[in-house]
């Protein structure tokens, strides 16, 4: 579903933020990215995003070589691949049902598909009563549920989150990591950056752990 071979990241200013990385993440594996802060896991989570591109090697993401992809297939790219942020991004002139529909009006559904959606994607999060709220009013764990219902909407393959409980207290990021692991369940691949090594360790998934732009290891899901 992912691949990388031989991929590195360097920046205008000469920065070279990922080296020689190699990895496959298979479909329907569920994996988390750990490092320290400007280790490049934000940036390897936007190179399979297309927000960035790799400046050597090929990145490979669901059957398609990313480093020939131009154009119009970009957003088609996109919406095969979910991605939440720690600030979660949300539109504060907009409610809730709104922030989620986006993905949708921009890829030209109807309204009765839109409607359809967007509910069930709430229902997923648990925040069906919420749909008319503004995400000011909301608290940080609902906020980055709605973030989640968002990435969701499109029903991508791919989802990608980066520091999505970084914000939030130890329960409220046990909760939001058990939304991902119901959804891995019912196929989606996820790739999760995080520094809450204690807390992913509880889940026995596979770790890449990431050091100065390098894989430093890579520790496969734990066996029952």
């Amino acid at each position: 579903m992912i691949h990388f071979d031989n991929v590195a990241k360097r920046y205008p200013t000469g920065k070279e933020s990922l080296t020689g990385i190699d990895f496959n993440l298979e479909e329907g594996e569920m994996a988390f990215l750990t490092g320290h802060s400007g280790a490049g896991k934000s940036t390897l989570l936007r190179l399979i995003g297309l927000l960035e591109r790799a400046t050597r090697g090929q990145v490979w993401v669901n059957g398609r070589n990313l480093n020939r992809l131009y154009g119009r297939d970009i957003p088609y790219h996109r919406r095969e691949v979910g991605m939440i942020f720690q600030d979660h991004r949300l539109l504060h002139d907009r409610t809730v049902f709104d922030n989620i529909a986006l993905p949708l009006i921009i890829a030209g559904a109807g309204r009765k598909e839109i409607r359809r959606r967007v509910r069930a994607a709430l229902d997923k999060v648990n925040l069906l009563n919420k749909e008319k709220s503004q995400p000011i009013s909301l608290s940080g764990g609902e906020q980055q549920r709605v973030g989640i219902a968002r990435a969701l909407v499109s029903k991508p393959p791919v989802l990608l989150a980066d520091e999505p409980t970084g914000n939030l207290d130890p329960y409220l990021s046990q909760e939001i990591m058990h939304l991902f692991t119901q959804f891995n369940q019912v196929g989606v691949t996820i790739l999760i950056a995080t520094h809450d090594i204690d807390l992913i360790r509880t889940l026995g998934q596979r770790i890449i752990h990431l050091r100065e732009g390098q894989i430093q290891y890579d520790v496969k899901k734990a066996t029952p």
